[in-house]
């Protein structure tokens, strides 16, 4: 039999559960839907690591070599909502490698329905990547992605731009 304070406790226990699923639901409902489809048996779905982050971990299912680059391809194809636009960027951890991510930042199209794969070139030691001890592996997490909306835009040529405080001021013109 159960006495009094378990049945109250259970119920809270109970209570707060059901809180948390309608939360969840009400949080589920307002975020962005993206169709994402494995191309590979290993690929894995991004999630986001911790609350608040703005990227998601993307994973390599397979790893491609030349003289040139070394590509980690992730085993996804993303289908981006028109009016946002994907963006790739090498993790923090790269900092540590000697890998330079070629296009520096990579855009994810809303058109784009093929494989995202991530490319870098080796830098420093002027090793082949077959050779190139310091690079990531299968199962590694090797970028992120950030999706964000962007704006349509319109160009209008002027024959003057408005003066601003910076004016043609560009590389270093801030200070050190």
């Amino acid at each position: 039999m159960i006495n009094s304070q378990d049945w109250i406790f259970q119920q809270y226990v109970k209570e707060l559960a059901s809180k948390k699923r309608r939360l969840l639901s009400t949080k589920q409902k307002n975020m962005l839907q993206i169709k994402v489809k494995k191309l590979h048996k290993n690929a894995v779905i991004p999630t986001y690591a911790k609350a608040g982050d703005a990227g998601m971990d993307l994973t390599a299912t397979e790893i491609e070599s030349t003289a040139n680059y070394i590509a980690y391809k992730t085993g996804l194809a993303f289908e981006i909502p028109e009016g946002y636009v994907g963006l790739l960027f090498p993790r923090s951890s790269n900092s540590k490698k000697q890998l330079l991510l070629t296009n520096s930042v990579g855009v994810l199209d809303s058109g784009y329905r093929g494989e995202v794969e991530f490319r870098f070139k080796i830098v420093g030691n002027g090793a082949m990547p077959a050779d190139f001890p310091d690079a990531y592996h299968l199962g590694d997490k090797v970028g992120q992605l950030v999706v964000i909306p962007y704006p349509s835009i319109n160009f209008t040529e002027v024959d003057e731009l408005s003066s601003s405080e910076r004016g043609e001021g560009g590389f270093g013109s801030s200070g050190n």
